[in-house]
């Protein structure tokens, strides 16, 4: 079966209460858990926005290993799930399901 990517860019969530996302957190591991139960579930997470960032540029020979994101950007990645499932009818199934747990946006990539 195929595997997709469901991920968040962090700007999706908009400005919300520390105490709505909060809220959120329950909705979201209960989504996981059913993703475990029918057996889709490879991994999930949230990514730490208060750790530092490190970032690999190529040189043509050692790699230059820096700081902080290379590409100043105004949006990041939040968090995302892999799911192991037979098709993009599926995988948009769990999509709408992390979407409405978490209450933002959710975007889908098949990995090749």
């Amino acid at each position: 079966m195929p595997n997709y990517l469901i991920y968040f860019n962090r700007q999706w969530v908009g400005e919300r209460s520390e105490e709505w996302i909060a809220s959120r957190g329950p909705l979201a591991e209960a989504a996981v858990e059913e993703m475990k139960a029918a057996g889709v579930y490879v991994f999930a997470g949230g990514l730490e926005e208060d750790k530092p960032v490190f970032s690999a540029e190529p040189t043509g020979g050692e790699a230059l290993i820096t700081d902080g994101p290379y590409v100043e950007t105004k949006e990041y990645l939040g968090g995302f799930a892999l799911i192991d499932v037979p098709d993009d009818a599926a995988a948009k199934v769990w999509a709408g399901k992390l979407a409405e747990a978490c209450g933002w946006p959710q975007e889908v990539r098949q990995f090749s």
